[in-house]
């Protein structure tokens, strides 16, 4: 169901009432979300000891502690195709897909692969306005890392590929990937760009309330009030408050249009954004990457920090830049903790939004101090309409293919394939 007004639609969230009336519409969707953290983590602090169904919450997982029933904590998946070359370029793409990537000059990139969730996306992603969206932090790097292997830095940059030639763009401005929400697309000069999303439908809004269930009535409420708040977050992000500033030369760039004035700002809007896209049913295919194969993001705003990620993950076994590394990946997980707070705390028929997801977490190296490719960092978030049984641990043999996981998620997506990637069989155990 969609509300249309001047240069704007808003897909609804799932209604009872509507549900009643249409067949397709019994119960809500099953949504797949894959989110990718880089730079490895600390091993002795994300694998817990034992090998059991149960796991203790160690330091790295301690920060979504809240969620530990909702997690599904899955061992000794790799890609192989990924051994013995760069440490991060072409693990990337790689992740999602399981293929080989070559060592090409930047103009003819080869993934080696189509990644999982645009694979998805060819073949489910008509039933929704976007059949999948990708969002980011980082913006898309050039040239060759000549100092890493020769390849290109556009391979780090993408995390979905619709063939092993085409990337598929990220949206990194939170206004540009609210409006691929909602928005058609008009000129950004109209009046109409100007206008509230919401506004521009609130007629058919009041309407369509009036009609609701007192459950779909609480429902739109929220839903109303959460696209209301999002939209007041990007105008206030782009236009801060004055403040006091002191006299004298300042070294500071002009920063980058309609990027919040903060990494954690920036991160937890997006991150805003990509639940309002299940939860609107914008799409059921989702990529999210918290930032780019070798993020260098300055984590100096954490106290006891100083550097940015990438050279940070570069600890040399030094206690204290191992304890530094521990903390950017531990201030990440807590993002992680509040999408997931996010998705259990909206309704839908009884259950929540993470009761009907399969979120994919992880990275696509396990030690970033030694680039390691095998056990991978890997969780799935949500029980995915019953396809998933959280609140334990999987170990798989040594060198299971990550594929075989991929390929297990899209036969829980109702998706006919036999294999994928490099698969060797669908990843047994998920429920």
């Amino acid at each position: 169901m969609m509300l249309r007004g001047a240069g704007a639609a808003m897909s609804l969230p799932w209604l009872e009432s509507f549900a009643k009336a249409q067949e397709n519409l019994k119960e809500p969707p099953l949504r797949s979300a894959f989110i990718f953290m880089p730079n490895g983590v600390r091993p002795d602090h994300w694998t817990p000891p034992g090998d059991g169904e149960s796991f203790e919450l160690t330091p790295h997982l301690r920060p979504i502690e809240a969620f530990k029933n909702d997690i599904l904590l899955i061992e000794n998946l790799w890609n192989k195709n990924t051994v013995g070359r760069n440490g991060h370029w072409p693990k990337v793409p790689a992740w999602l897909s399981g293929g080989f990537v070559e060592r090409t000059v930047g103009s003819d990139l080869d993934s080696g692969g189509t990644t999982v969730d645009q694979y998805a996306a060819q073949r489910i992603g008509s039933s929704t306005p976007l059949p999948s969206l990708e969002l980011g932090i980082d913006p898309p790097r050039t040239g060759i890392d000549t100092a890493g292997g020769g390849f290109p830095r556009a391979l780090g940059s993408f995390l979905s590929w619709a063939d092993p030639h085409t990337p598929v763009p990220k949206e990194t401005v939170p206004q540009a990937a609210f409006d691929r929400l909602f928005r058609n697309r008009v000129d950004a000069n109209t009046a109409r760009e100007e206008t509230s999303v919401l506004d521009a439908v609130l007629d058919q809004a009041k309407s369509l309330r009036r009609r609701g269930s007192a459950s779909d009535q609480a429902r739109l409420d929220e839903y109303f009030e959460s696209v209301r708040s999002i939209e007041r977050r990007i105008e206030a992000s782009q236009h801060p408050q004055k403040r006091w500033v002191n006299s004298g030369k300042l070294e500071m760039g002009r920063p980058a249009p309609g990027i919040p004035e903060t990494h954690a700002k920036h991160l937890r809007m997006m991150m805003d954004i990509f639940v309002l896209a299940f939860w609107t049913d914008s799409t059921r295919i989702a990529t999210f990457m918290m930032g780019d194969a070798q993020s260098s993001q300055d984590y100096s705003f954490l106290p006891g920090v100083k550097g940015n990620w990438h050279s940070i993950s570069h600890h040399r076994d030094i206690e204290e830049n191992r304890v530094q590394y521990e903390k950017i990946i531990n201030w990440n997980m807590e993002q992680f903790a509040y999408l997931l707070g996010r998705l259990k705390g909206l309704d839908e028929g009884g259950k929540s939004l993470l009761d009907h997801s399969m979120v994919l977490f992880g990275g696509s190296l396990k030690d970033g101090n030694q680039h390691t490719e095998e056990n991978l960092p890997i969780l799935i978030a949500g029980r995915g309409k019953g396809l998933v049984r959280p609140g334990r641990r999987i170990r798989a043999e040594a060198k299971t293919p990550f594929c075989n996981l991929h390929l297990a998620m899209l036969q829980g997506m109702g998706i006919e394939a036999k294999s994928f990637g490099d698969s060797t069989g669908a990843l047994k155990g998920l429920a």
